[in-house]
């Protein structure tokens, strides 16, 4: 196929995987953390799907002003010293090196029980997810779903944590779990009231559980047991992804900020909410151009617009 020329000037041009068919913005945690980062930071972005891997072999990167920048860590570093945006700031030394202390446990250890769930446990379930269209769709997908499994478990083994037997990693999964619920508690952010580049990390990887492994082990503890990660992710799909949109939408997570109105809001079809320019498809097509402003004026980069206000507006519609 051949590539368009992408104009990085002044533009973050996100490249990340698919959106999947179950209205879950990505089968990536590091993609999902990547994307709910820049809405966080209110950075207008823009999407493309090509599923071409950063010259590191990397998913998701970014192109700013035509530098290429890949691992999501640096991506972040990349952003902070380009455009002075910093989630972090309210932070002191400590609660910093217990951010980091959570990001790679959660990047490094829980990340790795997740993929053994979607992609060799959970394979079935997963292929029904992966986006993919024309006519051998289907053969494609599960050629695509079986080579990924053979290079998860192959990388697993590599790391070590793919040594232990299904009921080892799982008991290794759920100590990632109660501790990410221990130290979240009953606060609103895992370092506070406040959301910090942690925050991305977690819900990225939590949301895996939450919305894409029906029936699982890890999706039952996040429901039943562990009910404060699930509010933890209901929050921030609320506040920072306002048209990602649930069939399963109830008032059993729901929180403080959280009313009846959220569940009378349809849901849009494209991801784009936050971005000022166009998402392109695979194939270099515009796909959507989402509005500036609000019916009330307000920015839809700004990440604290009242979705309250918003949404009692199109009930009363």
């Amino acid at each position: 196929r051949k590539e368009q020329e992408l104009d990085s000037k002044d533009a973050i041009i996100l490249h990340q995987f698919s959106r999947p068919t179950n209205g879950v913005p990505s089968l990536s945690p590091f993609c999902l953390k990547m994307e709910t980062y820049l809405r966080m930071a209110d950075l207008p972005y823009q999407n493309y799907f090509d599923g071409k891997l950063s010259p590191q072999g990397k998913m998701p990167w970014i192109e700013y002003n035509h530098k290429k920048v890949s691992g999501t860590e640096f991506i972040i570093d990349f952003l902070e010293e380009k455009l002075g945006v910093n989630l972090n700031k309210h932070l002191g030394p400590h609660e910093r090196a217990v951010s980091r202390a959570v990001t790679k446990m959660v990047e490094e250890h829980f990340y790795w029980t997740l993929a053994y769930c979607q992609w060799v446990e959970n394979l079935h379930e997963t292929r029904k997810m992966v986006s993919l269209f024309g006519p051998f769709s289907d053969l494609l997908k599960w050629i695509l779903c079986h080579l990924t499994k053979g290079i998860v478990k192959r990388e697993m083994y590599g790391h070590g944590i793919g040594r232990f037997s299904e009921e080892e990693m799982y008991t290794l999964m759920e100590k990632d779990m109660r501790t990410l619920a221990g130290l979240l508690g009953d606060k609103k952010y895992i370092m506070g009231p406040n959301v910090s580049t942690v925050d991305a990390t977690v819900f990225g990887h939590l949301a895996q559980a939450m919305w894409t492994l029906p029936g699982t082990r890890p999706e039952r503890l996040i429901k039943g047991e562990l009910i404060n990660l699930a509010m933890y992710c209901e929050r921030i799909r609320r506040k920072f992804w306002p048209e990602w949109h649930h069939d399963d939408d109830n008032t059993l997570y729901e929180s403080e900020e959280s009313s009846e109105a959220s569940k009378t809001y349809s849901p849009l079809q494209d991801f784009s909410f936050y971005s000022r320019t166009e998402t392109f498809d695979e194939e270099g097509n515009s796909i959507s151009q989402t509005p500036d402003t609000d019916y009330t004026g307000h920015s839809l980069f700004d990440s604290d617009v009242d979705m309250d206000d918003y949404r009692d507006h199109e009930q009363c519609k």
